[in-house]
């Protein structure tokens, strides 16, 4: 079974990881963790105000971040999973939906697993959900793994 995880460093994204290093799979079974990060996008009309090398620093410190939590779930997982489950990384450019679509679709992955923010209402218009697109363009499964602890705050 190919299991694509898709995470971004959130807690939710944790709760994702930790369900994926708790479960039985079916031997043979790999599971591919997943970053991406998004290139940066300010919106200015004056290009000259900020910095030489503004946006190639914030693609270095995204791409850092993404390689941090993808190194941190691959540990997670395989503390619990130890050999039972192969592990893979990749860190992706782009756009979030786009990248872990296309990627499960490239790889030819049985499940998706992805944790929710459950965003509702402004905070959803606004921030979109990465969850529900993928949830509703996949060719496969999805498994979308809600955050306890954001859904009783209410974020």
């Amino acid at each position: 079974m190919k299991i694509l995880l898709a995470v971004d460093g959130s807690d939710c994204s944790l709760v994702a990881v930790d369900e994926i290093a708790r479960r039985p799979w079916p031997p043979g079974s790999i599971v591919k963790i997943l970053s991406v990060v998004e290139s940066p996008f300010l919106p200015t009309s004056d290009p000259w105000a900020l910095p030489a090398g503004y946006y190639s620093q914030l693609e270095k410190a995204g791409r850092e971040q993404a390689q941090t939590v993808v190194s941190r779930a691959e540990t997670r997982i395989r503390e619990r999973q130890g050999a039972a489950l192969e592990v893979l990384i990749q860190i992706n450019e782009g756009h979030t939906v786009s990248e872990i679509l296309d990627e499960a679709e490239a790889w030819g992955t049985d499940l998706i697993v992805l944790g929710s923010h459950g965003y509702h209402g402004v905070k959803r218009f606004l921030l979109g959900s990465v969850s529900s697109a993928v949830a509703s363009h996949a060719n496969c499964s999805v498994e979308i793994v809600r955050c306890r602890q954001a859904k009783q705050s209410g974020s």
